[in-house]
């Protein structure tokens, strides 16, 4: 029986107590920027460390490097759609909608870091089409505020932004250029703002 097997309370497990999530949720943004930065590769004992807990603490939540990058992947996928909300409700929509592409800029090199062993995980295609199909609900919920205050065109498709976000993901990643990104979504909202 494989870890994954074993431990499919990643995905459902019952409430932790309060210091334990708090615990959980800096493990996973410490592993998330790690895989951002190093990759798969990322050292274990750095992102507890990052995170400010024991090595025996991360391993007991989360056995394998597998399954730290699988509940890694879902919690940014999870605090991603979230924010969307989050975002549409305390900024102008045009500063949401920019925020949120900033974020998934982020989201996409912590996923590009972790992507051979989330081939492996995450073979379900299933589960793939349901996170794009969250990711796009969230995408549409800022398009809509920004179409009902007046500044965002109607009939934008989210799944089309979602599509040229991963593009500018993949050009930044391939040129290197740690400012190409912030241009490309400036160009993206100029086709999607009104002024």
């Amino acid at each position: 029986m494989s870890d994954h097997d074993r431990n499919g309370d990643v995905r459902q497990h019952k409430p932790l107590r309060a210091d334990a999530q708090r615990n959980e949720d800096r493990l996973l943004r410490a592993a998330a920027a790690a895989f951002a930065r190093e990759g798969a590769g990322a050292s274990v004992k750095d992102i507890a460390r990052e995170a400010g807990v024991g090595v025996g603490t991360l391993y007991r939540r989360f056995p394998s490097k597998e399954l730290l990058i699988e509940a890694t992947y879902r919690h940014e996928v999870q605090h991603l759609c979230e924010a969307a909300h989050e975002l549409a409700a305390s900024l102008p929509p045009a500063d949401a909608l920019r925020t949120w592409m900033e974020r998934f800029i982020d989201f996409m090199a912590a996923k590009h870091g972790m992507a051979d062993t989330l081939r492996v995980v995450l073979s379900d295609d299933g589960e793939r089409l349901e996170t794009r199909a969250n990711l796009a609900a969230a995408v549409d919920h800022l398009l809509a505020a920004g179409t009902n205050q007046g500044v965002a065109r109607p009939h934008v498709e989210a799944h089309d932004v979602l599509m040229t976000l991963g593009g500018i993901s993949f050009m930044a990643d391939t040129e290197q250029q740690p400012d190409l990104a912030a241009k490309l979504i400036n160009l993206l909202l100029h086709g999607i703002l009104t002024n």
